[in-house]
């Protein structure tokens, strides 16, 4: 006799609905909220993605190519590394008790469904950026790009090096916002319903397209505020990360709704 093993039956898509500038402020009120009353979870979740940052620059020391994609890159790991943190606020919203081994316990049962999935997604769009970042370097660059730029930095200051940093802005931050676009709702919906990661993806792409100044607007805001908190030794993550993490799930839960 053979044993079966029960799966959730799959959820319905939800429906989108319209955010306002109002639903941003809610969003990260409730976020503040959230880790305020569980700062231990947010401090240990950043925590993680600090030292992830740490090692990044660590791997590029030498190398201000490298040093240059990976600050501009290193962002787009975030929405994965803040799973732990869309749970908590979940807990939070439902009155669940926030116990260590069950909220590590519902992260690590992640693995075995989508979003491991979203998370190669984002490894791979990660390794993407690198690369090209590197080809915007040595094709603007051109022949100074053979100089020591660690001692001469004055290199930068050149038409060519002024032309380099603004495409590898432009290019970043393109890379960045749909990169956003397709993880915003999709990692706090994979930890919610049972939906494949593609539905999921797709689904947070036109939740942006439909909201998209707002979202553009909070999408500014999160890179402003992770910039600012990178400046002092990637400190400022510890408070930043975790109520972005939070906020992040208020707006999920604003803007998407299950069909009556």
């Amino acid at each position: 006799m053979t044993q079966t093993v029960d799966t959730p039956p799959p959820s319905q898509i939800p429906l989108i609905g319209i955010l306002g500038m109002a639903d941003i402020f809610a969003a990260l009120k409730a976020g503040i909220y959230d880790f305020r009353r569980a700062p231990q979870f947010g401090l240990f979740f950043s925590a993680v993605y600090v030292v992830i940052g740490f090692g990044l620059i660590t791997l590029g020391a030498g190398h201000v190519s490298w040093v240059l994609a990976t600050s501009l890159g290193f962002p787009l790991a975030a929405p994965f590394a803040a799973v732990g943190l869309y749970e908590v606020s979940r807990r939070l919203e439902n009155g669940q008790p926030l116990v260590w081994k069950d909220v590590l316990g519902v992260v690590w049962q992640e693995r075995t469904r989508q979003i491991p999935w979203m998370g190669a997604i984002i490894v791979i769009y990660f390794l993407f950026w690198t690369f090209l970042a590197h080809m915007l370097f040595a094709l603007t660059m051109g022949l100074s790009a053979m100089r020591n730029v660690m001692t001469s930095f004055d290199v930068f200051l050149t038409a060519e090096g002024l032309r380099m940093i603004g495409l590898e802005l432009i290019v970043g931050a393109v890379l960045a916002f749909l990169l956003f676009a397709m993880t915003v709702v999709s990692l706090p919906l994979l930890l919610e319903k049972e939906i494949d990661f593609i539905t999921a993806m797709l689904l947070s792409i036109r939740t942006v397209a439909s909201n998209l100044i707002v979202m553009l607007i909070w999408a500014a805001m999160i890179a402003i505020l992770s910039l600012i908190a990178l400046a002092p030794a990637f400190l400022g993550l510890m408070v930043v990360l975790p109520v972005l993490g939070h906020a992040t799930w208020h707006l999920y839960r604003r803007v998407l709704y299950d069909p009556v």
